[in-house]
């Protein structure tokens, strides 16, 4: 059974339970995703089967795309991912994945893109520690001494300003609270990676607690 779904982020919100606690939820409109193509072990050497997800004007795909839709009989779709799988026997291109794979109570990985943030200093990348804001300390916001005087190089891994953010994130075994299969949502308890309207591949919990 397919254990994976594209979706797309769309936001944050509450939900109660019926004891009454409200419970933090990320909102994911998941599907439907159409099986593009599938590869078998013998011609391709794996198994997997490629999802379309979210739709996408026609005149913005190049032809080799547009003979790829073409071939597997379906409408051109804006992001496609491959998913392993250990057989593909009861898929078919063309057959359309939804929500209702998930159930409450269910843990999943959902995996996303963080939110890129350009070059950062070491407090903001790294949460240091700033020095004293009077005017006689001169020193406020920057990263410090590097502590390799002997060698007279840096370390590699040392914390230092540099590239932040968009950057591929697992968060593990979040909890599916609302499968809403009509509308292709999925309720998920906790934050996921990346920005409203991001791309995000939800599936089964590999490290179930």
């Amino acid at each position: 059974m397919m254990q994976t779904i594209l979706g797309k982020k769309v936001g944050m919100t509450q939900v109660f339970a019926e004891n009454g606690e409200a419970i933090p939820v990320t909102v994911i409109e998941v599907g439907p995703c159409i099986v593009v193509q599938k590869k078998d072990l013998e011609r391709d050497g794996y198994n997997a089967v490629q999802l379309g997800f979210g739709a996408k004007r026609e005149n913005l795909f190049n032809k080799p795309l547009k003979g790829h839709f073409a071939k597997a009989g379906v409408a051109p779709k804006r992001y496609l991912r491959e998913v392993r799988l250990e057989t593909v026997e009861g898929y078919e291109v063309g057959q359309e994945i939804k929500a209702d794979i998930f159930n409450p109570g269910e843990r999943v990985d959902v995996i996303g893109i963080t939110k890129g943030r350009g070059f950062s200093g070491g407090i903001k990348r790294h949460s240091f520690h700033r020095g004293p804001m009077a005017h006689g300390s001169k020193y406020h916001r920057r990263p410090g001494s590097l502590g390799a005087k002997g060698p007279a190089r840096v370390f590699k891994g040392r914390k230092l300003p540099g590239q932040y953010g968009a950057e591929r994130v697992t968060v593990q075994n979040l909890e599916v609270i609302r499968v809403e299969a009509g509308q292709n949502m999925l309720a998920i308890r906790g934050a996921v990676p990346g920005p409203r309207g991001g791309l995000l591949t939800i599936k089964r919990s590999v490290k179930s607690r």
